[in-house]
């Protein structure tokens, strides 16, 4: 009798042959593994699966910026771009060089201290900053990974670092069937989903879903406006005026997140609309080619918001050195997309939890080394 294990619920299965299914959550046999020799005990190995389940799709390269030698990026003339960027991938490889601008100043005297990342989030106690941003459809990449089995690793795997998921939407996703609600729900609502900006009277449909799911708040992606994706599938996106932000934030009684701003003029205007949280992102680049990278316009629309409301940001964060640096410049919380993608797929639940782990005690080490002991004092140690 040989002994499995599910890499979504960490079940131990026992049989002959490798399960069909797992017993316990129904996770198909895509993310069970021999209990011998496929389970990751690093992030390396973690990357390693992935590298081999995403091929010809995302190499997981050491330095993942979106360059024109990197198997992802390339013109997608109308069609999916998969991980790359949009057009020549300029915005997706800006996102990281507007961070790699971003110094750090060395501080190494003084008391010895453990640096302190806990944070609240939208009154969510969180251990670190860190989130797992809204991606979805990953079931396109190679038939790698069932996509309700996706949103639980994610989901789960976030709940075990001692943070919280942001879920996507994709156009494979409906009212009737929706993987991220569903893993929202399993896990008892500890997750928050993030809507493309569909027609209003369906994205109240999904706020009510979010709802009754115990969601710990809710969300649209307002710059999925220009998703080719959406669009190719006929299932049409929308942009949204400053009314119909504000009655959608009005519907329902969950913190409401608008995703997809680049600019202090909309983060004004989702502001004056009700939002609780302004989500500072290019969409990693995926949606208009030749934009600023996320770190260049955050100080800009931090100084126009002030306290008002959460910020968020994410674009070319992969390491905890980028999270600190995003929360000098002005976020309260970080998101991590494409590393999380990779992380689920190379190893569900687990892989989630490995990399995420690795992310907080690098941003640790960053704090120490930079003399800030709290979130709150990070802002002074950063020379632009």
């Amino acid at each position: 009798m040989n002994q499995w294990y599910c890499s979504i619920c960490h079940a131990d299965l026992h049989q002959e042959t490798r399960p069909e299914t797992c017993d316990s959550c129904g996770a198909d046999s895509r993310v069970i593994l021999s209990s011998q020799e496929e389970i990751p005990e690093s992030v390396e190995q973690v990357r390693d699966n992935a590298r081999k389940k995403l091929k010809k799709i995302c190499a997981a390269y050491p330095f993942c910026d979106g360059n024109y030698d990197k198997i992802c990026q390339r013109e997608a003339y109308g069609g999916p771009v998969g991980f790359g960027g949009a057009g020549a991938g300029h915005s997706f490889h800006e996102n990281v060089a507007a961070l790699s601008r971003v110094k750090l100043k060395t501080s190494v005297v003084g008391d010895h201290f453990e640096p302190d990342t806990s944070t609240n989030f939208l009154g969510i106690p969180l251990d670190f900053p860190v989130l797992a941003s809204s991606s979805a459809g990953v079931e396109k990449y190679n038939n790698c990974m069932d996509e309700t089995d996706f949103c639980r690793a994610v989901v789960a795997g976030s709940k075990e670092a001692g943070t919280i998921a942001l879920r996507g939407d994709t156009a494979s996703y409906s009212l009737d069937a929706n993987p991220s609600l569903t893993a929202i729900g399993e896990n008892g609502g500890w997750g928050i989903p993030i809507f493309k900006p569909r027609e209003q009277s369906v994205l109240k449909k999904f706020l009510d879903m979010a709802e009754e799911n115990k969601a710990r708040a809710v969300g649209v992606d307002l710059d999925g406006c220009g998703s080719t994706i959406m669009a190719g599938m006929g299932q049409p996106t929308f942009k949204k005026s400053i009314r119909e932000i504000r009655e959608l934030a009005e519907h329902t009684d969950l913190p409401f997140i608008a995703k997809g701003i680049m600019t202090p003029e909309d983060a004004e205007m989702c502001a004056e609309a009700g939002v609780s949280v302004v989500a500072v992102s290019n969409h990693g680049g995926r949606v208009l080619d030749s934009t600023p990278g996320t770190a260049d316009v955050l100080p800009a629309i931090k100084e126009r918001l002030g306290d008002r409301v959460t910020i968020t940001a994410d674009g070319g964060v992969r390491t905890g050195y980028d999270v600190f640096k995003m929360i000098a410049l002005g976020a309260d919380a970080v998101l991590l997309g494409r590393d999380i993608i990779r992380a689920a797929v190379g190893g569900g639940t687990l892989g989630v939890r490995l990399h995420l782990a690795h992310v907080e005690k690098v941003l640790k080490k960053a704090m120490f080394m930079t003399g800030t002991r709290t979130l709150e004092s990070a802002a002074h140690k950063i020379i632009l």
